[in-house]
């Protein structure tokens, strides 16, 4: 039980650290960046990014439905749902901006720029769900101990 218990709250902690580092780290620097520039690094950023975050989200929401279920736990149901509302809030809100994004050709990058900073917006919407889960799963740790 353990063994779970630590999964579920690292995964979630992993998944926060990488989306808190975009948010206050590359976000900024990115639209730092001419136009063009900043569009081409969100592209490769979010290419690389993406998987990753999806797949952290999954395993994290996974692992504390099972803790809840294991253990009758509300803390770590609360977790669990607010680390998976990233899934539907990408696939419903922000994915039409990262694939307007994707589409820009480079001479309409000028128009880019809106479109990273709506992002960015969104995005931070990811990081506190995963803060949320976080601390959500970190109380039901303690609560089980």
């Amino acid at each position: 039980m353990l063994a779970l218990e630590l999964f579920t709250v690292v995964s979630a902690a992993v998944f926060t650290g990488a989306a808190l580092l975009v948010t206050v780290a590359e976000q900024p620097a990115r639209l730092a960046l001419d136009d063009l520039p900043m569009l081409i690094e969100w592209r490769r950023s979010y290419d690389r990014a993406a998987p990753m975050q999806a797949g952290l989200a999954l395993v994290s929401g996974l692992a504390g439905l099972v803790l809840w279920w294991m253990t009758g736990s509300l803390a770590a149901l609360a977790g669990a749902l607010a680390i998976l509302a990233c899934w539907p809030f990408v696939v419903l809100v922000v994915m039409p901006v990262n694939r307007r994004l994707q589409a820009l050709s480079t001479s309409e990058a000028h128009e880019a720029r809106a479109l990273v900073e709506r992002w960015g917006t969104l995005h931070a919407v990811r990081t506190a769900l995963g803060v949320a889960a976080t601390v959500a799963y970190s109380a039901a740790i303690m609560m089980l101990a």
